[in-house]
């Protein structure tokens, strides 16, 4: 499991509810190489941000084991998952989650110093993970005065800045047009390539087919071949 970016062992996440339990994802096992691209394919309640949540340890799984950078997340305790989290893991959610009151530059500034970047390093950092997505310019704009598809790519800049080992986008590029997901997946992409990160990324756009290296499609919470 250690040359792996993620490995899973047959994972299941099992909700209770007034109805009866209700299974998000059974008997899941995949491998992520170290620098791949992986699209998650799948339509809306087929597991996707489950799978995903479990991945990034802000869920736990009923049954099996996941290993991250050969690391099995199981074996934390809260407090070890969560430095973990905050210095390996980038998230870009599909919300974005930007703190609306704080610039461009503050946002990934939060990030930097929640991963323990040096502070000597942290403006260095900053200001090239918004240059990557070519925002520099907005580094003291709000959220509220940028487009939906530049608020995504700060929300993807805020993701790189700690350099983390693996990414998980859940639906970065739904609400946004065909043009501004081609921009976001490309900076993705290249983030890929020049540093070797692992990606994985769940989205029902076919457009992200054309930067992944590999697709995994869930349905109905289980691996569809």
């Amino acid at each position: 499991m250690t040359d792996k970016a993620i490995a899973t062992q047959d994972v299941g996440r099992v909700y209770a509810s007034d109805s009866g339990d209700i299974h998000a994802l059974r008997g899941i096992n995949i491998e992520v190489g170290r620098g791949q691209f992986v699209a998650l394919r799948g339509r809306s309640g087929s597991g996707k941000t489950t799978l995903l949540n479990c991945l990034g340890g802000l869920d736990n799984p009923t049954t099996g084991r996941i290993w991250i950078q050969g690391i099995d997340i199981s074996t934390m305790d809260e407090a070890a998952r969560t430095a973990w989290r905050r210095e390996r893991i980038g998230f870009v959610f599909q919300q974005m989650g930007l703190l609306s009151s704080f610039s461009a530059y503050e946002n990934l500034d939060v990030m930097a110093r929640l991963g323990g970047l040096p502070r000597g390093d942290r403006r260095k950092r900053i200001l090239d993970s918004l240059e990557r997505v070519d925002l520099l310019d907005y580094y003291d704009h709000r959220p509220y005065e940028m487009s939906g598809g530049q608020q995504q790519r700060i929300a993807i800049a805020r993701a790189l800045v700690t350099s983390p080992d693996l990414i998980l986008a859940d639906e970065p590029t739904s609400e946004l047009d065909s043009e501004t997901t081609h921009q976001v997946l490309a900076v993705l992409q290249d983030f890929v390539r020049k540093k070797g990160t692992s990606i994985l990324l769940s989205s029902h756009d076919p457009i992200a087919d054309e930067y992944a290296d590999r697709i995994i499609t869930l349905r109905d919470g289980q691996i569809s071949d």
